[in-house]
């Protein structure tokens, strides 16, 4: 059994990003970033990518930091406390696990920003986009609700039965509606678009997938800690009727329910972080177990943030609308809690659904 507490090198990686992210990512910046047409930090990636964690499970031979993805994880967490619109999950996961399934080495030392090209709720273990096909040297059809292909350089895409490199340039992207600001969503369409294929079968994408759906349980427990301490730091100083809000016994019960459960998705979110760095075959178990909880925690956390806010947790000038919609969008992203629960029925034998 791996040990699941976080290292010395872990936490000193944490401060490290942490600090980084209070001085750059304040939340009152973040709200201003989503009132633009381009709410993507370039600033904020670039100290990102100079810090070195955006290429940590890379090997150092090829210009990566030769960590493993549960520092990935620990990133993870910090970006999601901060709801930092940056495409570190979309960027440093889903295209860096890719180009390694891949085994493409001139994506991963070209230092350039490789995102997967798949509709954002894409799951590990179900149904894979269809929408594009290769011919030759060149790949024609639309991706829809790609996250954050607005900032990648390079767009892995799935189409016919390979996974193929495509210049960003070379496609058309239309912007859609997205729930969370901070994370946005576009339509890819390739016309005609000059493809490398890297990879053949579906593999690669699935395993890219299924490490992207363990990093983002860490994100998710990021943000559900940072919804608890905001709403617990918010309690013991707002009054009402000459005594703090947090004395009532009714919320403090709702507080230690949530407590327990934030606790109980940090074991399952750091135990799919360490099969995905190990590559534990366990992987696909741990995944499904930390998506069925993790979504449905870290939205209750939000909510619960909401809430006790009471009329200022339902304002623009507080930032728990920015954790419920990076909540809610995560719910929704690489599959949905539902999805998973169904995928973990079906891993270990049972009736699911009936």
């Amino acid at each position: 059994m791996s040990d699941l507490l976080y290292s010395e090198i872990e936490n000193d990686l944490r401060a490290g990003v942490r600090g980084l992210l209070d001085d750059k990512a304040a939340w009152t910046d973040v709200l201003a970033g989503t009132e633009k047409d381009d709410a993507h930090d370039a600033a904020l990636w670039r100290a990102l990518t100079d810090m070195g964690v955006t290429a940590l499970p890379v090997p150092e031979d090829l210009g990566g930091a030769g960590a493993s993805w549960r520092e990935t994880a620990v990133v993870m967490e910090e970006l999601g406390r901060a709801v930092a619109a940056v495409p570190f999950l979309t960027g440093a996961v889903l295209g860096v696990a890719a180009s390694q399934a891949a085994g493409d080495r001139d994506l991963l030392s070209g230092g350039r920003t490789a995102l997967l090209a798949v509709p954002f709720t894409t799951a590990p273990n179900g149904p894979l986009p269809g929408g594009v096909q290769a011919d030759g040297g060149t790949v024609t059809g639309t991706v829809t609700s790609v996250a954050d292909a607005a900032a990648a350089d390079v767009l892995l895409v799935p189409a016919s039965g390979g996974l193929y490199a495509v210049e960003a340039a070379d496609a058309r992207l239309t912007p859609v509606v997205s729930l969370d600001m901070t994370r946005r969503l576009c339509d890819v369409t390739f016309d005609a678009a000059p493809a490398r294929r890297i990879a053949e079968g579906d593999d690669a994408l699935r395993q890219a997938l299924a490490v992207g759906a363990a990093m983002l349980a860490s994100e998710q427990l990021g943000l559900a800690e940072r919804c608890l301490e905001t709403t617990v730091a918010y309690l013991k100083t707002r009054y009402q009727f000459g005594r703090p809000v947090g004395s009532y016994q009714g919320l403090k019960h709702r507080l230690a329910d949530l407590w327990t459960a934030i606790t109980q998705a940090r074991a399952v979110a750091r135990y799919a972080a360490d099969c995905a760095a190990t590559g534990d075959p366990d992987l696909p178990v741990a995944v499904a177990v930390a998506q069925a909880h993790c979504s449905t925690v870290t939205v209750r956390a939000a909510e619960e943030c909401v809430q006790m806010h009471g009329g200022i947790g339902f304002t623009w000038e507080h930032p728990a609308h920015l954790y419920l919609k990076r909540a809610k969008s995560g719910a929704l992203a690489l599959g949905t809690p539902d999805r998973h629960r169904a995928a973990l029925a079906a891993l270990v034998d049972l009736p699911y659904g009936s």
